[in-house]
């Protein structure tokens, strides 16, 4: 009965890679964890952005990253136009200012769609760990070391618990696109 923590963690995992996830969609607001994807060449190593430079929002609408290495400057601009942001760097020497344009309607419904598949992706992964224990308890059931009685329980709670997760990932999608339909 103690493995309820172990599908339990896998689930809340699940969860947390979708918030990251939809941390990276930007939604027409300066916001730091755009660039949590995005790595610079930092002496031949690939870096993440916020541990070469500092990122701050100097208003609702950019962002200035100002390299603690003014050699990396370069290298940051280039990640910014190979990344999929969408934005055009404007470097000036010291810092690089990121202006974030307001969104289309149209890049608005592709964020949102690409939220909903984020969305259906973590539902796929909460479901797979709702097998996976069902199969592990099936196998226990099988071996005699759980009863017929506490394998209905156990389903019933495994099945509470991924319809609580489920809630919970359209929550934070409903949340998003809310944020991305916002003008």
């Amino acid at each position: 009965m103690s493995n309820y923590t172990e599908f339990e963690n896998r689930m809340k995992k699940s969860c947390e890679a979708l918030n990251i996830q939809l941390g990276t969609i930007r939604a027409g607001r300066a916001n730091a964890s755009v660039l949590d994807q995005l790595r610079v060449d930092y002496y031949g190593v690939p870096t993440p952005v916020q541990q070469v430079a500092s990122v701050a929002a100097p208003d609702p609408r950019s962002l200035i990253i100002q390299p603690w290495d003014s050699s990396v400057l370069k290298g940051i601009e280039k990640a910014i136009l190979a990344s999929d942001l969408g934005i055009n760097p404007q470097n000036d020497g010291k810092a690089i200012r990121l202006i974030f344009p307001p969104l289309t309607e149209e890049r608005r419904k592709d964020l949102v769609k690409q939220t909903k598949k984020y969305g259906e992706e973590c539902k796929i992964a909460i479901r797979n760990v709702r097998r996976d224990a069902m199969d592990f308890f099936k196998k226990q059931q099988k071996a005699s070391e759980i009863t017929e009685d506490d394998y209905k329980d156990i389903e019933k709670d495994i099945q509470k618990m991924t319809d609580e997760y489920i809630k919970d990932i359209d929550k934070i999608t409903d949340e998003k696109e809310k944020e991305l339909t916002e003008i």
